[in-house]
């Protein structure tokens, strides 16, 4: 029978991708004070400078990865493994929120959406399967949207379709590694109170926007969960609206 206690950071490896700031930094400020060893995916390591300090910085491997290079996906990875000797955790969290409607915007937003949205996280996720199949209890963590779950013609149908099939991948996921171990979630914030929205129309207003923070802390308590206890989908939010 699997163990139904929670699981300890102890010697967990945790890769997070668009990590220098928003989501991203909160997540691995959090996951740093908690004893996870962490990789973190980043356009530019010196833009690091100014939500780390040097310790956080020096305990920490640091690798380019631009989602839209399969290259650098492919040497984040294998420099992670290289390193730690394993891999416990993936949290695709870079991501970009273009306009684009049926009036507004035009298809090379939508591909770039599509492509740092969906195809990077589905690239990450195949390369990292085969370790986190490895170590019995891998995660998988994929930050989606409330718009993955419902659409808002106020913002971007563009972005919707993208959150919407993150979710979709998130399921196929949690199917493809369920009977190794590996859990995978889509975490599905409300607006949250980062430069990704801002001066965007139609979103929450920022007084009543979610903090990085507690989104970091909802990723926590998801990686600390055993094999008993899955959740697939988790919407957060400061209001009420539709999350179906």
């Amino acid at each position: 029978m699997e163990s139904t206690s929670l699981l300890k950071p102890d010697s967990r490896v945790i890769m997070i991708s668009g990590a220098s700031r928003g989501i991203g930094a909160a997540i691995a400020k959090k996951l740093m004070t908690e004893g996870y060893r962490l990789s973190l995916g980043v356009r530019s390591p010196e833009a690091l400078q100014a939500s780390f300090n040097q310790q956080q910085l020096s305990e920490t491997l640091i690798c380019p990865f631009e989602a839209q290079d399969p290259a650098t996906a492919y040497t984040w990875v294998k420099e992670t493994h290289r390193t730690y000797g394993r891999i416990d955790g993936l949290i695709n969290n870079a991501g970009i929120l273009r306009q684009v409607n049926f009036e507004t915007g035009d298809e090379s937003d939508l591909d770039a959406m599509w492509a740092i949205n969906v195809k990077a996280p589905f690239r990450l996720t195949k390369l990292c399967l085969p370790y986190l199949r490895e170590v019995s209890n891998g995660r998988i963590i994929n930050i989606a949207s409330t718009d993955g779950k419902r659409y808002r013609d106020t913002v971007s149908v563009g972005y919707t379709m993208v959150k919407h099939a993150l979710v979709a991948m998130s399921h196929a996921t949690r199917f493809a590694g369920w009977d190794d171990g590996v859990r995978v979630t889509a975490l599905c914030p409300g607006a949250v109170d980062t430069d990704l929205v801002a001066n965007i129309p139609g979103v929450t207003p920022a007084g009543e926007r979610l903090s990085p923070h507690l989104v970091a802390a909802m990723v926590s308590t998801v990686l600390s969960l055993p094999n008993t206890a899955s959740i697939a989908e988790l919407p957060i939010n400061t209001r009420l609206e539709s999350s179906l």
